[in-house]
């Protein structure tokens, strides 16, 4: 008794310490760092992820929220909403580039100026945010790419050459947004124009003798140990000074929504998603009653058309893409050569402009144009035109393919009898009175009854 007493006062003892020392960690003195790492492009993903994550560590009272950062840049919207996250945030939020060999190039140059502390590994750069804009003026659209025709233009310019001045209007744009940023967080506004202007980059120590950033640290480790003591300006005008030396650090993951969107925000998930749906909605269209193909071409519709609308797609490109398809499916039915080779041309032309820009891992692959284009005219030609060629062909069951065959009568009373044809035994009706051997013609099925007539001359029949 004694035994199993003092083992169940060890083991509430054990269960009691446990209990103190999981929380400990997480709320003592809410020491708690939380990690928030963007890998790749940044897009309506990255953005859902980073505002899920900047909710839980309100929720968690984190002392710091660790902005990991490896990415070529991305789309101007969810560089913004990324943006106002940053600066709405009551919880400190310190860019990272990390680790040696990343960058923060085009948007996330932005994004790192707009946290509360900029910190670098060594064998990282910044730089490159001239905005790039192909098929359509998109102001503020960071890319890596420079621009050359970025300076202000006179009137005579602008009314001479509007591409120009529009480009001019996303850079001046672009100018405006990383220099109230630099001058938020007190870092180099020079430098951060010329980032824009002429898409200049720095390492991590050239960053931190240039004022970009604020340190440069090895790791995550070495950037908590900087960090304690620091005092940064938060929302609302809070002072809040960091105790990040003895804190835990925890890595967040996206969640499964924010998962979703990155893959189906992929641009070529996308579009493929959007030609599955067409194929399936098609083919249901064509075989009613067939239902997996129209549930499933539904559902992948619906989710390229949402995916789609989280892109900066050009309605134009859509609507080429839809006439290519239906000048196809024309095709199929009616060959005539000219109008599928414009549902062609009109296919390949819209996919081209689906997508008004090119941001760094936002662009649509050449292959998957062409394997779609390869894979809808195989369909159109092959699938299609197999069912148009037996659309036109005779029937072979019903009562129409029983009209016009030959049967021989087996016997007759009257207007009414039995005959054999199509290989069975047939009640027949018929005006005439016929002979048992003698070969007629089946004019009609009604019911299961055979409507017969003696076979004109010449036909297979006796004169």
């Amino acid at each position: 008794m004694r035994t199993m007493k003092a083992a169940f006062v060890a083991a509430i003892g054990a269960v009691a310490l446990i209990c103190c020392l999981l929380p400990s960690s997480a709320k003592e003195n809410g020491r708690l760092a939380l990690v928030v790492s963007i890998d790749g492009a940044i897009g309506p993903a990255s953005a859902s992820y980073v505002k899920e994550a900047f909710a839980k560590a309100s929720e968690r009272r984190a002392e710091v929220v660790l902005l990991r950062m490896n990415t070529p840049g991305g789309l101007n919207s969810s560089m913004r909403e990324i943006i106002t996250d940053v600066l709405a945030s009551p919880i400190p939020v310190v860019g990272y580039v990390a680790p040696s060999g990343a960058h923060a190039a085009s948007a996330g140059t932005y994004i790192l100026y707009a946290t509360h502390i900029a910190a670098m590994a060594p064998g990282t750069n910044i730089g490159a945010a001239t905005p790039v804009q192909i098929g359509g003026p998109l102001p503020g659209l960071p890319s890596g790419t420079p621009d050359k025709g970025g300076k202000d233009k006179k009137d005579g310019d602008q009314q001479s050459e509007p591409k120009d001045a529009m480009t001019a209007k996303a850079t001046n744009d672009a100018v405006a947004l990383i220099r109230s940023l630099a001058e938020l967080r007190n870092r180099n506004a020079d430098w951060a124009e010329k980032a824009v202007r002429e898409a200049a980059t720095l390492s991590a120590n050239a960053a931190l003798q240039a004022h970009a950033i604020d340190l440069v640290a090895r790791d995550q480790a070495e950037l908590l140990r900087e960090l304690d003591g620091r005092g940064v300006e938060v929302a609302g005008g809070k002072t809040q000074r960091l105790a990040t030396k003895d804190a835990v650090v925890e890595a967040i993951d996206p969640g499964w929504i924010s998962r979703f969107l990155a893959v189906i925000t992929d641009p070529n998930v996308a579009f493929i998603l959007l030609m599955l749906g067409i194929y399936g909605v098609i083919f249901e269209f064509i075989s009613p009653g067939a239902v997996a193909p129209g549930v499933v071409g539904a559902i992948c519709l619906l989710i390229g058309l949402y995916a789609l609308n989280l892109l900066p797609i050009n309605y134009a490109g859509l609507a080429l893409m839809l006439i290519g398809l239906v000048l196809l499916t024309v095709e199929a039915f009616n060959p005539t050569v000219v109008i599928g080779l414009g549902g062609i041309i009109a296919f390949v032309l819209g996919a081209l402009m689906l997508f008004r820009v090119e941001a760094p891992g936002y662009h649509l692959s050449w292959w998957v144009i062409g394997i779609t284009a390869a894979v809808f005219i195989g369909f159109a030609l092959v699938v299609l035109g197999s069912l148009r060629r037996a659309a036109k062909a005779p029937e072979r069951v019903g009562a129409r393919a029983m009209r016009g065959l030959p049967a021989e009568v087996l016997d007759w009373n009257g207007s009414e009898g039995h005959v054999f044809a199509h290989g069975e035994r047939w009640q027949a009706r018929g005006a005439e009175t016929f002979k048992p051997g003698e070969t007629v013609e089946v004019t009609n099925v009604i019911d299961l009854t055979l409507l017969i007539r003696r076979a004109p001359t010449g036909e297979g029949g006796t004169s």
